[in-house]
């Protein structure tokens, strides 16, 4: 399967590419064979690590949210608590989610970590919504960043798959790359940006989705994973 999710228009990338690589390339690049591999690799690597840290900037019109968590990706389940920014902290609390429900703990005054162990009582369930919500669409994205299997890496620069710069993450030199438009959802938009290490690991993806104008950015290991333990009684539909 070609990489799933989403990313920016040409003008976006250009204006990114001469503002956070000075004195590289101010257009997109076919990618070296080097970097094909470790496109291919790099949903896999998550896969293969059991489970990754993450930090998901979500944006909207009042402000937008910020989900500090840890993603499963064997069980596909992800685990966080979620803080509001500006005049949207309707949503502040703990949540935990699959490809298809949605679990939230409402709290006025939310931890700067979730608890490891999800509280017993106080979660409501609901069905993660496919399109029209920011929020949802994050959600969805983070889950399939990762993959059982490595991507063909034959099909990635057929598909549009681009070099477009460099840049430096949480202390680790990436390149950036564009994945393929293939596989996308109704809720995303263009190509997914992912920024890459020497070894295929995946530090941080920036994502474009149809209900918003800003891109949704994933960051990976601004901390330590936790494993995602499940909220106790309740068994979300995978």
């Amino acid at each position: 399967m070609a990489a799933a999710v989403i990313g920016i228009t040409a003008a976006a990338i250009t204006a990114f590419v001469l503002l956070g690589n000075r004195g590289g390339p101010t257009a997109p690049r076919a990618l070296t064979s080097d970097e094909v591999n470790r496109l291919a690799i790099t949903r896999f690597l998550n896969y293969q690590a059991g489970g990754r840290a993450v930090t998901i900037t979500v944006p909207n019109a009042t402000g937008g949210l910020v989900i500090t968590g840890s993603i499963d990706y064997r069980t596909h389940t992800g685990y966080g608590v979620v803080h509001g920014t500006g005049r949207d902290t309707s949503s502040d609390g703990l949540i935990q989610w699959t490809a298809s429900t949605v679990l939230v703990h409402p709290m006025t005054d939310p931890p700067a970590v979730a608890p490891a162990s999800p509280p017993a009582s106080g979660w409501y369930s609901r069905q993660l919504r496919t399109s029209g919500m920011s929020l949802d669409s994050s959600l969805s994205i983070a889950l399939r960043l990762g993959s059982d299997r490595p991507d063909n890496a034959a099909l990635l620069p057929q598909n549009g798959a681009a070099w477009v710069g460099r840049d430096k993450v949480h202390g680790h030199q990436t390149d950036i790359m564009n994945g393929p438009d293939a596989d996308t959802k109704a809720s995303t938009s263009g190509t997914v940006r992912y920024w890459i290490g020497s070894d295929g690991t995946m530090y941080r993806v920036q994502v474009s989705v149809a209900s918003e104008s800003q891109p949704v950015v994933f960051d990976f290991d601004t901390r330590t994973y936790v494993p995602v333990q499940p909220v106790p009684g309740i068994t979300p539909a995978p």
